[in-house]
């Protein structure tokens, strides 16, 4: 992965873009999985779940891929120097678990839904290779696979949040406001 661009201040904002629709789309795929799991059952209402739920998933993989592939060409601004070394290797970690998290989990789900013998088609139209047929010694192994993913991505995410807001509010630094589309950075004083 690239370096730090030394001499910009914020992210592009394509980067800012991708960044807030994968944010939205993990928000809205986790709630869907986790409402989906606790249905009773199988119903129409769970099925229908099942299937927004993985075309999310393809859709948040292609986005991540998309967004590593922006991020390589397009390098991310220096952390701010105020920041200790071990804030910016935490900060190089998090962001590096992030986009394993990313591109991993909606594979492993794909892998699993394999395992289970559905494929997956996208938007009800455009059917992804079926790598392998139904293996069900690998549904156990691929669903702890995604489940562990899904819960460590959603403690990474927020633990990002949480650092974002922690050096917003704590020191009053730039490191949120770097990622905040601009809607969000105007000032409220009149012109």
């Amino acid at each position: 992965m690239a370096g730090h661009h030394p001499n910009k201040k914020d992210y592009t904002a394509v980067a800012k873009g991708f960044h807030w629709l994968i944010a939205l789309g993990m928000i809205a795929t986790f709630t869907l999985g986790w409402i989906m799991t606790e249905i009773p059952g199988i119903t129409p209402n769970k099925l229908r779940y099942y299937n927004w739920h993985k075309w999310l998933g393809v859709t948040l993989w292609v986005l991540s891929l998309l967004r590593i592939t922006w991020r390589f060409f397009n390098p991310p601004p220096a952390l701010p120097q105020s920041l200790a070394a071990w804030q910016r290797q935490a900060a190089s970690f998090m962001h590096v678990m992030l986009y394993v998290a990313t591109v991993g989990l909606p594979v492993s789900g794909y892998l699993f839904t394999l395992a289970a013998g559905f494929p997956v088609v996208y938007l009800g139209w455009i059917e992804l290779p079926v790598l392998f047929g139904k293996s069900p010694q690998w549904i156990d192994p691929l669903k702890a696979v995604h489940y562990y993913f899904a819960y460590g991505l959603a403690i990474a995410v927020l633990a990002h949040a949480g650092a974002a807001l922690w050096h917003h509010f704590r020191h009053g630094d730039e490191v949120l406001k770097r990622m905040l589309p601009a809607f969000m950075l105007r000032s409220s004083s009149p012109p």
